[in-house]
């Protein structure tokens, strides 16, 4: 009898302990310290008549990437992550809503901008999708990283995840 409730009181603690935290994450903290000279964000190109100038200007061709296989955090392969960003549609589901994204640090990279570098894009895929309206707000993307280069038409990734959740971003 007393291991009986021994191993009940076991199963008690085990299913009352809180389920793993997804730890919150920064955009630096997805660059290895010694390459945060990586690191910056390009200014936008709305006006055609200013591509000329982009594409002679500090960033280059505003559709080239600038870093397109940056060093990443190897750490970070396999923990349960929370990273905000700005939603870059990949593809659209039946529903007409958005399921697989890359994830940006701000607004317009990859379309207004030279895409960032690759440690600076993660690859997500969601079964639950976001709205195409709703996508000129930051989000919060939940789920295990992987530490998985993934090209796209846009840009390559250095990051991948699968989300658990999407939320809005409040501030």
């Amino acid at each position: 009898m007393r291991a009986g409730a021994m191993i009940f009181a076991s199963l008690l603690v085990i299913l009352t302990l809180p389920a793993q935290a997804a730890q919150k994450l920064s955009w630096g903290e997805l660059v290895p310290p010694d390459a945060r000279s990586l690191l910056g964000m390009p200014q936008p190109v709305h006006d055609l008549s200013d591509l000329a100038d982009a594409l002679e200007g500090e960033y280059g061709d505003p559709a080239v990437q600038m870093e397109p296989n940056a060093p990443v955090v190897a750490e970070l392969d396999g923990r349960e992550v929370m990273l905000p960003g700005y939603i870059v549609p990949l593809g659209i589901s039946e529903r007409g809503e958005v399921n697989e994204f890359l994830l940006v640090p701000y607004f317009g990279a990859c379309i207004h901008v030279p895409p960032p570098p690759s440690n600076q894009i993660v690859y997500v895929t969601s079964d639950r999708g976001v709205k195409l309206e709703a996508l000129y707000q930051p989000f919060w993307v939940t789920g295990p990283m992987q530490v998985e280069q993934t090209e796209s038409d846009l840009a390559n990734a250095g990051y991948r995840i699968v989300a658990s959740a999407i939320e809005p971003y409040i501030y």
